[in-house]
């Protein structure tokens, strides 16, 4: 571990840096030697670059970052109409330097340039959510969807501090797959939950949520757990999101080695309950990174199944890019094995407005008003940063 004031320095330093959580802490990449800005062009040379085979690989033998939605959507063949948008890169990598492991407990003095207002606009009204909701009903009912989700977005003008954002969204909301990324004109803080693929040789996993429950001194674990399973919609949600994701890893390996690890396990944070499974399987040898990457992303479980018509059907309803929303962040080490989530539960602080993306999911059994509220039982950790 290192000293608690090294965080202050690298913060100070005005150099970009990266921290992810991990089982014993966090971790801290910077110095970083490469920065690679992605688009449509250029992902695919970047996903099939080749490494030379070492002994030994240091543990700074990797590119680290985020896909965003855009890029994914059109790594799969689904283009995306004309949105409004901040402009926002559809992916970063950097190649890092230096690692350090942090502590469990972030320790961060905030030097208080943080210039922010409480007050949040949405994008959509309760009236607006709706209307879409209603209409999602009816592609549900004709068969073009089985579970589709619903974006809303608030957005604030603010200038922040995001380190300590994020050392303060850590005490009060670990997750994870919490990480931030701090670079000289953006920044983004997230306290996702959700892992998408964690892959060590020919060995690969997915941890998909689909559930949620808001917290109550009234519910505990126990009791959060037998609603889920009593509750015919986020049953029939959740089980449509681990068949899916069951699909997606089967496309990549070996036959009769996709199992169901973990099934409908209950997880706790600050202001909810989640639902959770736990699938693994064993890579076909020849499947590649970039095969990896598309037939998982972008996750099943904040798309809504089946995928591909739904992503269809979602872009054309959604008139603003969601950027870095249901994207995915995390790292590709040189010797192909590689850990990366799902981005949720993540503010990105871009041209001085801060933007808080959620979705909630629509099945034949949804109600509206219940979906709409647990969309901000999602962004409400978030937007306390605020106050």
């Amino acid at each position: 571990m290192i000293k608690e004031n090294y965080l202050n320095k690298v913060n100070s330093s005005n150099k970009p840096f990266i921290i992810y959580k991990t089982i014993k802490g966090f971790d801290l990449y910077t110095d970083f030697s490469k920065k690679i800005i992605l688009n449509n062009r250029n992902i695919k040379e970047f996903l099939n670059k080749k490494f030379k085979n070492k002994k030994k690989y240091k543990n700074t033998d990797l590119n680290i970052g985020f896909f965003g939605y855009e890029l994914l959507n059109n790594l799969i063949g689904v283009k995306l109409p004309k949105q409004k948008s901040l402009n926002f890169p559809k992916g970063i990598f950097y190649k890092p330097e230096t690692k350090k492991t942090l502590p469990e407990v972030l320790y961060f003095k905030s030097n208080k340039n943080n210039k922010v207002t409480k007050n949040f606009k949405i994008n959509i009204n309760q009236n607006y959510y709706t209307k879409i909701f209603n209409k999602f009903k009816k592609k549900i009912r004709s068969g073009e969807t089985y579970q589709i989700k619903i974006c809303t977005k608030y957005k604030n003008k603010s200038k922040i501090d995001p380190l300590d954002f994020f050392c303060r969204l850590t005490k009060s909301n670990l997750a994870p797959e919490a990480f931030m990324i701090k670079d000289k004109n953006f920044s983004i803080i997230s306290c996702s939950p959700e892992n998408l693929i964690t892959k060590n040789g020919l060995s690969i996993s997915t941890k998909p949520i689909a559930g949620t429950l808001r917290k109550t001194k009234m519910i505990n674990k126990k009791k959060a757990l037998n609603f889920f399973r009593n509750n015919i919609k986020e049953t029939k949600e959740h089980n449509m999101i681990v068949d899916m994701e069951r699909n997606d890893l089967s496309r990549i390996c070996k036959p009769g080695t996709v199992k169901l690890k973990k099934e409908k396990t209950v997880e706790e944070y600050k202001d909810l309950y989640h639902y959770v499974s736990l699938i693994s399987g064993k890579l076909k040898k020849d499947a590649s990174n970039i095969d990896i990457i598309k037939a998982m992303m972008p996750g099943g479980s904040v798309i809504g199944c089946p995928k591909i018509s739904t992503l269809n059907l979602l872009n054309n309803q959604e008139k603003e890019s969601r950027n870095i929303y249901t994207g995915s962040f995390g790292f590709i080490k040189f010797n192909g094995d590689m850990k990366f989530n799902i981005i949720i539960r993540s503010i990105l602080n871009y041209k001085n407005i801060s933007e808080i993306s959620v979705a909630s999911g629509v099945v034949i059994d949804s109600n509206a008003k219940h979906e709409f509220n647990e969309n901000f039982i999602k962004a409400k950790a978030l937007i306390d940063l605020f106050k």
